[in-house]
C-alpha cells in the first residue's frame, strides 16, 4: 500500500473502476465529485450508492471521506451540450458539442486544492485517450502537463494516476471484473451512470441509459466486445 489518494468520482463506469483500482493500491482513498450544472446530474444521486457498493467489495477499511463541490458557475461559463439544452453533434471546431472547455483542468485544480489541505499527494482520474470523444483534456500529454503545473503551483509533488488511459471500454469492463469479480461488474451495471441525457428509466445489459447518446453507444459497444472476448 502506498500513500493516500483522491479519486475524481462521478459515478460513471470509468471513475467507478478507478475507485476500485485505487482501493487496492493505497492506504486511504477519498473521493471528490462535482456539480457543474450537468444535464445528467442524476449521476450525483448515484454516487453514494455506488461508492458504498465499491467500498464494501474492494476495501471498506480504506475508503475515506467523500467531497462534493458546487462549481455550477464554471459550468454556466463553459456551456456545452452537457450543461445546456443543445443538440449533441459535431461542432465546427471538430469537437463534439459535449466538450466542456477545460472541465478536467478545473476538476484537477479543485481536487488538488482539496488534496493539499487533506495531505493527499495522488489524484486518480478516469481519463482515457483510447475510447474517448476527442476531448483534448483527456490526453496523456494534457494530464502530464497538469501534474507538473499543480506541483509547481502548490510547491509540492502532485501525481496524477490515470489507470484507464490506454484501455478500451472492453478492457475497462475486464479490469473491473479482475478487481472485484462479477459482483463489481454487476454494481457498475446497476448503479453507475454514464448517459448524457440522464436516463435512469431504461435498463440495458450494460446499464441504464437512453441507448443512443455517444456515452451510451460507447459503453454498449465496450460491453459487447468484452462479452465476446470473455466467451471466445
Amino acid at each position: 500500500m502506498l500513500r493516500h489518494a483522491l479519486v475524481l468520482f462521478s459515478a460513471g463506469q470509468d471513475s467507478a473502476t478507478c475507485l476500485a483500482w485505487a482501493l487496492q493500491r493505497f492506504e486511504r482513498v477519498e473521493t471528490i465529485g462535482f456539480f457543474y450544472g450537468q444535464r445528467h446530474a442524476v449521476e450525483l444521486d448515484q454516487r453514494p450508492v455506488l461508492r458504498s457498493q465499491i467500498g464494501a467489495l474492494c476495501g471498506p477499511d480504506r475508503l475515506g471521506e467523500d467531497h462534493v463541490v458546487d462549481i455550477s458557475g464554471y459550468g454556466a461559463i463553459a456551456e456545452s451540450a452537457l450543461t445546456a439544452d443543445r443538440a449533441i453533434e459535431m461542432a465546427a471546431t471538430g469537437l463534439p458539442t459535449t466538450f466542456v472547455p477545460g472541465r478536467n483542468l478545473v476538476f484537477f485544480t479543485v481536487a488538488a486544492a482539496l488534496a493539499y489541505r487533506r495531505g493527499v499527494d495522488v489524484l486518480v482520474g478516469g481519463m482515457c485517450e483510447t475510447d474517448f470523444s476527442g476531448y483534448p483534456d483527456c490526453r496523456q500529454d494534457t494530464i502530464d502537463a497538469m501534474a507538473r503545473t499543480l506541483s509547481l503551483g502548490l510547491d509540492r509533488p502532485i501525481t496524477i494516476e490515470t489507470p484507464l488511459m490506454k484501455l478500451t471500454k472492453a478492457q475497462t469492463w475486464s479490469l473491473a471484473r479482475d478487481l472485484g469479480g462479477h459482483a463489481l461488474v454487476d454494481a457498475i451495471v446497476e448503479h453507475s451512470h454514464t448517459c448524457y441525457r440522464g436516463d435512469r428509466e431504461h435498463l440495458h445489459v450494460w446499464g441504464y441509459g437512453c441507448g443512443v447518446c455517444p456515452a451510451c453507444e460507447l459503453r454498449a459497444k465496450g460491453w459487447e466486445a468484452w462479452r465476446r472476448s470473455a466467451t471466445a
